[in-house]
């Protein structure tokens, strides 16, 4: 899910709402996991910078003219970059990595935004961010937030853009954590280079794969870079964060999922991350597990029970096979102590991502004591509907701070 539709979801009423929020920011200050171990802050992870354009806040506003006022919001004209940089793949290996850095031509020090974008196909990879291609979430919304003051850096993930050799770890939160974190360094690095002036704020946003890698991140970022790369506040939208309780959703369930071929893609995943090498016919029934073996994805149908085998959905939910069982714990995001700002924003009909995510999360969050955790629930919202609501909601949100 990305929000490249986004401007034509978003209403008048939202929009008067969010040009009262746009004054400036408030002066208040599994197998081998990178995460692990303490990062090392003090070698470089840039590599390469290059230029893509510059754009006038009237091309921005261009950008977002099917709804009014929406282009309103753009204070700034940007430079927009494609940067490439090290980091490390889910066995431990380093890699190159690349994103797009956002950069409003202000005079004061601005703070910085880290943009997790939704999931992209593979068919769709020249959508990641790094490319800036026209209709894109980089290339209107969120271009029109950085134009509002804010460095945007948005990591395209690994298996896009210059790691398009790789597969995507799709909803491996340590590797999509480290990878966004990564770039948050390249950024200030490059800022520091280009003698752009920056502050040491550091928002989070994201929706969807975005919402989820978001949540990693700050996760990562608040045990392993807490005085190099504090979080101001992060906004995550949409994220299946319960990661062992949806797997479960998903095979108790005997009504139709319309995202069941993005869950192959969670499956498949895991699968190689963590060395289980389970053949197709572990997970599904035939003809998709030779389908899948021939086209990974292909489209299977919308039950559960027609998909997936047997064997597979009782060893998840009698919690029978340890080693399975471990891929899903490992991928649990929902249950920590946040110390700055964080305000989850889901939509409560949610028919690809179940709201309990973020209930559940928030109120492990208030157990353990967070006292900075917001629910944000959208009524009556589901998966695609409830994009718009989140990024008024998100930038209302971090505009406090």
């Amino acid at each position: 899910m990305t929000l490249s539709s986004l401007p034509k979801a978003l209403g008048l009423a939202g929009l008067y709402l969010l040009l009262l929020a746009a004054p400036a920011c408030k002066s208040n200050s599994p197998t081998p996991d990178p995460t692990t171990t303490a990062p090392d802050t003090s070698s470089s992870v840039l590599t390469d910078s290059k230029l893509i354009g510059e754009y006038s806040t009237a091309t921005l506003a261009g950008r977002v003219a099917t709804v009014p006022l929406v282009g309103a919001l753009a204070k700034y004209p940007i430079k927009v970059y494609r940067l490439t940089y090290r980091t490390h793949t889910p066995e431990g290996q380093e890699t190159t990595a690349s994103g797009a850095v956002l950069v409003p031509t202000a005079s004061q020090a601005l703070p910085v935004l880290s943009y997790q974008h939704g999931t992209l196909q593979p068919s769709s990879e020249s959508q990641a961010p790094s490319y800036y291609a026209q209709g894109s979430d980089v290339w209107s919304i969120v271009s029109v937030l950085a134009s509002t003051g804010y460095v945007v850096s948005a990591p395209d993930y690994l298996g896009y853009g210059a790691s398009k050799a790789l597969p995507h770890p799709y909803e491996h939160a340590a590797s999509l954590a480290s990878t966004s974190a990564d770039m948050l360094r390249a950024t200030r690095e490059f800022c520091a280079q280009q003698k752009v002036s920056v502050n040491q704020k550091n928002f989070l946003l994201g929706y969807s794969e975005g919402g989820y890698a978001t949540m990693a991140l700050h996760k990562l970022l608040q045990e392993k870079y807490a005085t190099t790369l504090p979080v101001t506040a992060s906004a995550p939208g949409a994220g299946a964060y319960h990661k062992s309780a949806f797997a479960r959703y998903i095979l108790n369930s005997t009504q139709p999922l319309n995202f069941l071929s993005t869950y192959v893609w969670v499956l498949r995943t895991y699968d190689r991350i963590y060395a289980l090498n389970r053949p197709n016919s572990f997970y599904y029934q035939e003809p998709y597990a030779t389908q899948l073996q021939a086209d990974p994805f292909g489209s299977v149908p919308s039950q559960a029970s027609q998909l997936f085998a047997p064997s597979f959905r009782q060893a998840v939910l009698n919690d029978s096979d340890a080693a399975l069982s471990k891929t899903l714990t490992d991928n649990d995001i929902y249950n920590w102590k946040p110390t700055a700002p964080l305000a989850l924003f889901h939509g409560t009909a949610d028919d690809y991502v179940p709201f309990f995510n973020s209930q559940d999360a928030y109120d492990a969050m208030q157990k353990q004591g967070a006292k900075q955790v917001e629910l944000h629930p959208i009524q009556g919202g589901d998966h695609f509907s409830s994009a718009a609501a989140y990024m008024l909601g998100a930038y209302t949100f971090i505009v406090q701070y």
